[in-house]
């Protein structure tokens, strides 16, 4: 090894889903949503001024920051916005998770977490699912440098109820409890209630599923303007312009059309009640899912053998090989039209 080299920061990275570039597919394996986002984000792309491309982006975000503050009762300064909830939360470990002592998160979870740890050299342990992939709320009892967990959590999909969310935060007063609610639209009750009562909570949601914008990577962060503040700190420490101005632009269009975002949470969810009974009677099981994918595994069926072949087929889900869930399959839940061509292949393949 030359000697420079002993320098060099090494961490595993993440391992995103797979984007295939192919034409025709089906692809179930990053949970994007099916719809294209809001009307009004098109017509905001057509009017954009590229003119003002030429400019730096507004660095407090504020239009959009206003936007979001209003969809959800907030004031401003218990907003803050970042490219996808990814740079959110990682800008949450940087500015929160600063001790000795290890930060929480479960063992089956967004992987994620354990990189972002591990980038920032934060100690943390993972306590585990109990047997039917469920947050056992007493390990997060424990003496900690903070708390993070994903609700509903994924891959599982299963959500934890307000009460079980409300008794960890209770028990970690001390430290910063980070909710990750990237699917919280479909199923589960968010968080933000609780703010008004733990001014340790932050709240990170995100434009990637519910609102059909995961290629424009906007996420965001609610909570006490003190923890608001220090994010902002760190994020003008790091990079001042993150959101650029057409993320900005249709980014509140985005929000504006509530109609329109509870009509495809609608059709999502509907389409999920269809797709578990149709998986059910083919013999798989699933945790009860909350989020806008599934969570499945079928007894006597290898699941990787089951993912290879449907690739082949151009219909991607995804596959964790990792330990207690590598006999399961996360599926996210496409349009009708793609959820039957998903089923036509699995009765063929499971009748072979």
């Amino acid at each position: 090894m030359r000697p420079w080299e002993d320098n060099i920061r090494k961490v595993v990275p993440y391992v995103p889903g797979e984007q295939p570039k192919k034409k025709n597919m089906i692809k179930l394996n990053t949970n994007e949503n099916p719809y294209p986002p809001a009307p009004g984000v098109e017509e905001a792309m057509k009017s954009l001024d590229t003119d003002r491309f030429r400019l730096y982006p507004d660095p407090a975000a504020d239009v959009l920051v206003a936007a979001l503050a209003e969809r959800y009762g907030l004031e401003k300064n218990q907003v803050f916005v970042g490219v996808g909830s990814d740079d959110v939360l990682a800008m949450a470990f940087l500015t929160f998770f600063n001790s000795d002592k290890p930060v929480l998160f479960p063992d089956i979870s967004y992987s994620f977490y354990s990189v972002w740890a591990d980038l920032y050299r934060i100690p943390y342990e993972r306590p585990a699912l109990d047997e039917a992939f469920c947050i056992r709320k007493e390990d997060y009892y424990k003496e900690n440098g903070g708390v993070i967990f994903p609700n509903p959590n994924a891959p599982t999909s299963l959500a934890m109820g307000l009460s079980d969310v409300e008794d960890i935060i209770a028990h970690n007063q001390d430290v910063v409890v980070i909710v990750d609610e990237a699917y919280i639209d479909f199923g589960g009750q968010s968080a933000l209630p609780l703010l008004e009562k733990y001014e340790n909570l932050l709240v990170v949601q995100t434009f990637s599923k519910s609102r059909s914008m995961a290629g424009m990577r906007i996420g965001y962060a609610m909570g006490n303007p003190a923890l608001i503040k220090a994010l902002n700190d760190v994020k003008y420490s790091f990079n001042s312009y993150t959101m650029n101005q057409t993320a900005l632009c249709l980014g509140v269009e985005a929000v504006k059309d509530e109609v329109y975002f509870r009509e495809t949470v609608g059709k999502i969810k509907a389409t999920r009640e269809r797709t578990k009974e149709r998986l059910s009677a083919l013999g798989f099981v699933y945790p009860e899912p909350s989020a806008n994918f599934i969570f499945a595994s079928r007894p006597g069926t290898d699941a990787k053998a089951l993912f290879e072949a449907l690739k082949e087929k151009d219909i991607y889900v995804r596959y964790f090989n990792v330990p207690r869930i590598d006999q399961y399959l996360r599926i996210t839940i496409g349009t009708d039209e793609q959820m039957d061509k998903l089923f036509e292949f699995l009765k063929n393949y499971l009748n072979h």
